[in-house]
């Protein structure tokens, strides 16, 4: 039988309508006791639901959605990003181990290695996104913590490369891949062996809702699961029916997403008081070629970098745009615009003025280019 493609699988993929009456959508389950018609119903694997926070058809659907659309063996939910990212890092490192992080990170994943895993006695050390890493392995190096493109800066970094050098070590790969999700990026194809999302972001797509997935391979797929279990984590029926809602248009949302980035960064491109655009699927970028090579498409985030200005310009740019709103996450369907604050420690990041970041939402993408014209007009009045 022929596979579905990535479009049609959100549409289909973790439906449970034969089950709940015809409905297209399962519904919102709240639960949290499950009721056994007798004792012999409680032993092990003879009910398919036992206590709410270890499962509902609520949570079913969606962790069998994300399966078929990261191809893992299996799928874990949590009620944020951040605990996908640390719920995965925590099922492969223990005490007395080294983690290699990209320096190029999410914030807090940095703040999580080196507040809670240090206490733990667990060292964390920064590779520049681009580096090799073979050199940088140590005989404890449990794990190699990737995001591509990086946080803020948008490094590609080169998946199957660092993947072959980590697996030949006998470290585990995990892959942070929030920026283009499954339909942009085959993370397990790529040989990383626990891929997360934070569905907070264009899974849900709407600004509405904090939810995690991580998805395992064979390999790390039952330690996953034990860690998630014994750390009593669990996404509610809510949340996990509003990421499913998302999922189904996610592919339509990431076309557009990419129209708009697209036609936004060919113009700020040609902007005078703008020094660079920082944006994989332009030709220009340094990750272009990596990025055409490994995935299927880009998302609505990227940044650039002014040429230098004081506070009070980038101010005078930010402050007053009507279509970008001023606020932390993205990925939903509003436009965002932010001042960019790189923290490194493995490679400074080469930067002369202020970097901004933005994501193209659905808004009309001129509509949005004539938002900044106004915003930067602002910036050479200041």
């Amino acid at each position: 039988m022929k596979k579905d493609k990535p479009d049609t699988k959100v549409v289909s993929a973790g439906r449970m309508s034969k089950d709940h009456f015809g409905a297209v959508n399962t519904p919102v389950y709240r639960a949290s006791t499950i009721l056994f018609p007798d004792l012999a119903s409680m032993e092990p694997g003879r009910q398919a639901y036992t206590y709410g926070r270890r499962g509902t058809p609520s949570s079913r659907s969606l962790e069998d959605a994300i399966a078929q659309l990261e191809g893992g063996a299996q799928v874990v939910l949590t009620p944020s990003g951040l605990n996908a990212v640390t719920t995965a890092i925590l099922s492969v490192i223990g005490n007395g181990d080294h983690l290699l992080v990209t320096d190029s990170v999410y914030g807090p994943t940095r703040h999580f290695c080196d507040t809670t895993l240090k206490r733990l006695g667990v060292e964390t050390s920064y590779y520049a996104p681009t580096a090799n890493i073979a050199p940088l392995l140590r005989p404890n190096t449990k794990a190699v913590f990737c995001e591509s493109p990086g946080s803020l800066t948008f490094e590609v970094q080169d998946i199957p490369a660092i993947a072959g050098a980590a697996h030949a070590h006998g470290a585990s790969v995990l892959m942070d891949n929030t920026w283009a999700t499954p339909l942009l990026f085959d993370v397990h194809g790529h040989g990383v062996d626990l891929s997360i999302q934070a569905g907070t972001k264009y899974l849900g797509g709407h600004a509405d809702v904090n939810i995690g997935t991580v998805s395992a391979n064979e390999a790390h797929a039952a330690r996953l699961k034990d860690t998630h279990g014994n750390m009593g984590l669990a996404a509610s029926g809510d949340d996990c029916f509003l990421a499913l809602r998302g999922l189904r248009t996610l592919a339509v949302r990431l076309k557009r997403h990419q129209e708009t980035a697209l036609k936004l960064t060919h113009w700020l491109a040609g902007r005078p008081e703008v020094a660079r655009v920082i944006y994989p699927a332009l030709p220009s970028d340094p990750g272009y070629a990596l990025w055409k090579r490994d995935f299927k498409g880009a998302s609505g985030l990227f940044a650039f970098e002014l040429k230098p200005a004081s506070e009070r310009q980038v101010a005078a740019l930010v402050e007053g745009l009507h279509h970008f709103g001023i606020g932390y996450s993205w990925g939903g369907f509003e436009s965002l615009i932010l001042p960019s604050h790189i923290h490194r420690t493995a490679q400074a990041f080469d930067a002369k003025g202020p970097l901004i970041r933005i994501h193209a939402g659905l808004d009309d993408a001129y509509d949005l280019i004539a938002d900044l014209e106004q915003g930067f007009a602002r910036l050479k009045g200041t």
